[in-house]
């Protein structure tokens, strides 16, 4: 069937009044058409993700209902329908619709459901999965998208996303679901006074906070606990675990942007809800600069991301990238960890491949290893059971795209987390008359000067996702034997494996002066990623090095048609 005749069959089998038929109707381009149903909506170990609306290839109750309905057999399959399935939702547009639909699914299919009185953060949810010994969770979110984004993460019962043989096993229930005639009809509230569905108390929010508060490595007076902060949660899910920890903490003297505090679909006061761009600091450099704050902390709409703005000696802000970031919580992690004889004898940590090597310089200084894995919490926090299997204290988890897993139990990346020890460093060591840019630049003068540069060419649609595959294929087939006059040495593509790590659409570049990059395509957005890492005498040798390699992989990128 293609894409037209998809288009038609839509128009006659949704109802009159549906709002999908609606949107429908209202298109005249036939190029939109082919936009939204020249494919289904791809799932796999990220789930499903996409802008809402009408169509095959979008978020709306009928794509979302046949991966639910799909999954639920794939759990019916594998004889866990009574260990049951934890839902929960960000603020978004739709996701309380969604999050309705799937356990409304559940729960009819004979699944025993759980879900949350109200929006949850991600984190939160991996540990549920793990806290009620569940055989799955999902997690209506589109992370840090556009407002006009939805999406739907799944979980297996080790509380990690689904790996690639589950996604695939499962993709293999959900295309033979008709999405018309299957899905069941259900009456949610019923549900629930039935005990089908189980509202879960706000208990469980406190064992959440009870765990991630125990990771608390300084306390008390070892810290300066009136630092001044100012947190956001950018109109998301952070907002109550993330105050509520502070205040348990006993921190004195830290602010929630009040214009971001409550959940917003639209996202009005921030536009893109990434706290990776600096754009969505703007409110809190507002505050800072009012309080005289000397931290600035975000965590993205699902709170699993993280990220962080330092006072520089002049009182500027200065947005730390999330390897900065990384280097920062590696750094005091260990550093304490040894200066209390604490250091466990056979300490591991995991990053990922296109994760900075600075942390594991770091990591090799105390005789603790560092592990590398695919991209993707899944896979980082995938690594935990083999850690333990052989002995090792897993210390933790985190990767450049601002994610942190600090805690063996939560087993994805979780904003409120690394956020407690980032603040808890701060105050640490801000004891000590030490800022964390003062620490940042302590690092790069002890293990040597980096420069971190991430760069992404966003490519929409059908037409963006094929000249991307063909970036790829340029790359694997015409790289350069040297890139500004400095000879590549050695090139790693992960297509088929490389090592112990499994096959991905990535590449890793290295160069003879100790500058590497990577490349791949996301697997959530449509575009192509760059990760470049230069290496030099000092910090202006080590960015001018890598903005020269940069500069020269795009010109060439871009040149690709």
């Amino acid at each position: 069937m293609d894409y037209r005749e998809k288009y038609e069959q839509w128009i006659s089998d949704l109802k009159e009044d549906s709002p999908l038929k609606k949107e429908l109707l209202e298109i005249t381009d036939d190029e939109e058409i082919k936009e939204r149903f020249h494919s289904d909506l791809s799932f796999g170990t990220a789930g499903l993700r996409g802008k809402l609306g009408a169509g095959t290839t979008r978020m709306n109750v009928l794509t979302v209902g046949k991966a639910t309905y799909g999954i639920a057999l794939y759990i019916k399959n594998s004889n866990a329908s009574d260990r049951g399935v934890v839902i929960s939702r960000d603020p978004r547009h739709m996701s309380e619709e969604f999050c309705h639909l799937a356990a409304g699914i559940m729960a009819s299919m004979g699944i025993k459901t759980y879900v949350f009185d109200d929006i949850r953060s991600t984190p939160q949810l991996a540990y549920m999965i793990r806290r009620i010994g569940a055989v799955c969770g999902i997690n209506i979110t589109a992370s840090h998208n556009p407002k006009e984004y939805n999406g739907y993460k799944v979980y297996w019962e080790d509380g990690c996303q689904v790996s690639a043989e589950i996604a695939d096993g499962m993709a293999e229930f959900i295309q033979k679901v008709d999405m018309w005639n299957d899905i069941p009809h259900f009456d949610y509230d019923a549900l629930i006074k039935e005990g089908k569905i189980e509202v879960l108390s706000r208990d469980y929010d406190r064992d959440y906070l009870d765990r991630i508060e125990a990771l608390a490595i300084h306390h008390g007076e070892e810290l300066d606990l009136d630092i001044p902060i100012i947190y956001t949660p950018l109109n998301g899910c952070g907002a109550g675990p993330f105050t509520e920890m502070l205040k348990d903490r006993g921190f004195t003297n830290w602010l929630m942007v009040p214009e971001q505090s409550d959940p917003d679909p639209d996202f009005a006061t921030v536009g893109y809800p990434n706290p990776e761009d600096p754009a969505a600091f703007a409110l809190s450099e507002k505050y800072g600069r009012e309080r005289g704050a000397e931290l600035l902390l975000a965590t993205d709409p699902d709170a699993d991301r993280f990220a962080i703005q330092v006072k520089d000696p002049r009182g500027n802000y200065i947005p730390l990238n999330g390897n900065q970031t990384g280097y920062i919580l590696v750094n005091y992690i260990l550093e304490s960890l040894d200066k209390m004889g604490k250091l466990p004898q056979k300490g591991a940590m995991v990053k990922s491949i296109v994760t900075s090597d600075l942390s594991a310089v770091i990591c090799e200084s105390y005789g603790v290893k560092m592990f590398e894995t695919l991209t993707g919490f899944k896979n980082i926090c995938g690594k935990i059971p083999y850690l333990k299997e052989h002995g090792y204290t897993y210390l933790l988890g985190y990767e450049e795209s601002i994610g942190y897993a600090p805690c063996e139990d939560i087993r994805d990346k979780d904003g409120i987390s690394a956020g407690m020890l980032i603040a808890e460093a701060a105050a640490y060591y801000r004891k000590e008359g030490r800022s964390l840019w003062d620490v940042l630049r302590d690092i790069y003068k002890g293990y040597g000067y980096r420069s971190e540069i991430g760069e992404s060419i966003v490519l929409e649609g059908l037409p963006g996702k094929e000249r991307i595959g063909r970036m790829m294929s340029w790359l694997r087939e015409n790289m350069p034997r040297s890139i500004r006059g400095i000879k590549v040495t050695d090139i790693i593509d992960y297509l088929n494996g490389w090592e112990d790590i499994p096959p991905q659409n990535a590449m890793r570049v290295y160069l003879e002066n100790g500058c590497w990059f990577a490349v791949r395509p996301s697997g959530t957005e449509p575009k192509i990623k760059l990760y470049f890492y230069g290496k030099g005498d000092s910090n202006d040798a080590a960015c001018k090095v890598n903005e020269a390699i940069r500069d020269e992989i795009l010109k060439l990128l871009h040149a690709v048609e």
